[in-house]
């Protein structure tokens, strides 16, 4: 799990040095970035990601594993989020109604939003941390195009144009807890709600279900940024979480995947390991009633190939895919590759 000290020390800054200061990662690499302006990026430890390439050119144009040149790449890509949407500075976009990647978290929130299987997300912004949001096109508006954000101090604007959007802050100083944000959703009266959790964040993952029974709400939880995690924090995950995205995790695939019931992509596969989970992403999809009917006995898959022409044609968001049952995981060979673990 995350340690800030080793963290910045590998970032070669000091926190308190810095006013303005957020830290995603990108392509396995840390990035800080002040006062717009890309100060620091770790070692990358990627060679390859099929999701960067589809979004960004300099990324996608990468032949061999050479640290510099993926390093160039990397701070030309986020220079991109902060010269287009505004990312970590005063001009961040908050609103956006497009879907910007097939199988993201925040597209499936905002379908969920929309379509009121969820009264409300508790979600990360860059400027403003931990967020609850009840409208579907903030929850995208915030969520397209981010990675994940491990850091973040207060950008006062961006936090202005959240609340006068509806938005709740839960935390002045733009802190970063996903559990007490939905403590916070539950005493602002939702019922319905669902989470995103950076997975290598020390976020005590079961301390939702915990709030589910104690407060008689429904919350689905939505992890992702799952690359490096080790295998005990996979089988949390595993035990408590509704819905995985893999990232470049092969503990992921390899533990979790084997338990889902439902699997979307396979390049870089998301899994759905409850009926809460299902109920929610049913939303994405154009056929809404057979998603939450799944059999939980058996697995299915959800991908753009139709393996023995079997499948069910099934739209999730803009992508076409085909739904079949399928012993899970089902792996690609366009799955991001890691040099080592990070």
């Amino acid at each position: 799990m995350i340690n800030f000290v080793t963290l910045f020390n590998k970032l070669n800054i000091k926190q308190e040095n810095y006013k303005d200061l957020h830290v995603l990662r990108f392509f396995s690499s840390y990035i800080a970035v002040s006062n717009g302006k890309v100060i620091g990026i770790t070692d990358p430890h990627m060679e390859y990601c099929p999701l960067a390439g589809y979004l960004y050119k300099k990324v996608k144009l990468l032949k061999k594993y050479d640290i510099e040149l993926i390093k160039e790449a990397i701070k030309k890509a986020v220079k991109e989020k902060i010269s287009r949407f505004g990312f970590f500075t005063d001009k961040r976009k908050i609103i956006r109604k497009d879907i910007a990647i097939p199988c993201g978290a925040s597209e499936m929130l905002m379908f969920a939003i929309r379509k009121r299987l969820i009264d409300a997300a508790v979600v990360v912004c860059d400027g403003a941390g931990t967020v609850i949001v009840d409208k579907s096109e903030i929850v995208q508006g915030i969520g397209a195009r981010m990675n994940g954000l491990f850091f973040t101090s207060p950008i006062y604007k961006v936090m202005r144009k959240l609340r006068n959007a509806g938005c709740h802050i839960v935390f002045n100083d733009a802190n970063i807890n996903q559990i007490k944000g939905v403590e916070a959703a539950v005493k602002l009266g939702y019922k319905k709600i669902a989470v995103t959790i950076n997975a290598c964040m020390n976020e005590d993952i079961k301390m939702i279900k915990r709030i589910e029974r104690e407060k008689d709400v429904s919350i689905i939880s939505l992890i992702v940024c799952t690359t490096g995690i080790n295998k005990k924090k996979v089988k949390e995950l595993k035990k408590y979480a509704d819905i995985v995205w893999s990232c470049a995790s092969e503990e992921v695939r390899n533990l979790i995947g084997k338990e889902s019931i439902l699997q979307i992509s396979k390049a870089i596969p998301v899994f759905v390991l409850t009926q809460g989970g299902l109920n929610l992403v049913s939303g994405y999809s154009s056929k809404k009633q057979l998603l939450k009917g799944l059999d939980l006995k058996k697995q299915y898959l959800i991908s753009g190939t139709n393996i023995g022409n079997n499948g069910k044609k099934i739209m999730m968001g803009n992508y076409e895919g085909y739904l079949s049952v399928s012993k899970l995981p089902v792996r690609s060979s366009r799955e991001p590759r890691l040099i080592e673990r990070v």
